[in-house]
């Protein structure tokens, strides 16, 4: 695939392990810093360290973000498609995209952290049925976002994670705009060589979605090799108490040299 894009940087605030005095510190910390992105996740607890640990609801945490922010573009990594109702899910975005005037994105995935489902007495069921729930759920989605007043501010951006060569690539074909991957290497290009034969399918060019992957256990060299095969959006995850942002400034200066 050919890329024009310029790189960015986003960073994934981990809701989870800090009280939200700091994580409202460290987002108008990053939005200085220049970061292109700020993702959450959209869970109920903790997903490593103390599993009853400090954590916060991920779209009402959103909701904060648009106001204190004026820039950055922000959403989930991911927002789980199995908690809310698909027409409700629009409405929120819309209501965020308003609030920030046209900076949310709409990521989103089918859920997998069973904890999650049980405490909060959602019906877990299989990978398979959650998959399928969310390619139900999404031309609702943007059925509801054709038919909401106000209408959204631009076309929300759709983020869907995840690799699965069946169904997901399928989604990320038919509806993502951008495309979160956990692949590298030789099985990256593999995915895309499958994504490209979807995108073929329903009729759109590949080159329309951006790619995104983790920047988790990276080094300079794995970044430079990851744009070359066509990444653009590369994140960092960061966790409480405190947030540090010592990685983040890096990876800004890495993508400033990449940008020119």
């Amino acid at each position: 695939m050919t890329q024009s894009r310029p790189v960015r940087i986003a960073v994934q605030l981990q809701p989870q392990h800090a009280e939200y005095s700091v994580i409202r510190d460290r987002v108008k910390e990053l939005e200085q810093l220049g970061v292109d992105v700020l993702f959450n996740w959209d869970h109920f607890f903790p997903l490593y360290g103390e599993p009853d640990g400090l954590h916060f609801e991920a779209w009402t945490e959103l909701a904060s973000w648009a106001e204190m922010t004026s820039r950055v573009e922000f959403g989930t990594l991911v927002n789980c498609n199995s908690y809310r109702n698909p027409d409700l899910q629009a409405d929120m975005a819309r209501t965020l995209d308003h609030i920030s005037g046209g900076r949310f994105i709409f990521g989103t995935g089918s859920g997998w952290f069973e904890r999650d489902y049980q405490e909060y007495g959602y019906e877990f069921g299989t990978a398979g049925s959650r998959l399928d729930a969310l390619a139900e759920a999404l031309p609702r989605i943007e059925s509801r976002w054709g038919k909401l007043n106000p209408a959204p501010t631009r076309k929300i951006p759709v983020l869907i994670g995840g690799g699965g060569e069946k169904k997901t690539l399928k989604l990320v074909a038919k509806h993502a705009d951008i495309w979160h991957s956990f692949a590298t290497g030789d099985e990256l290009v593999h995915k895309l060589s499958v994504l490209a034969g979807h995108c073929e399918t329903v009729g759109r060019d590949i080159n329309e979605i951006e790619i995104s992957n983790e920047l988790r256990d990276k080094s300079v060299e794995d970044a430079d090799s990851m744009r070359e095969q066509g990444i653009t959006l590369f994140t960092l995850g960061i966790t409480g108490p405190e947030y540090d942002l010592t990685a983040a400034k890096q990876w800004l200066a890495w993508r400033d040299s990449q940008n020119g």
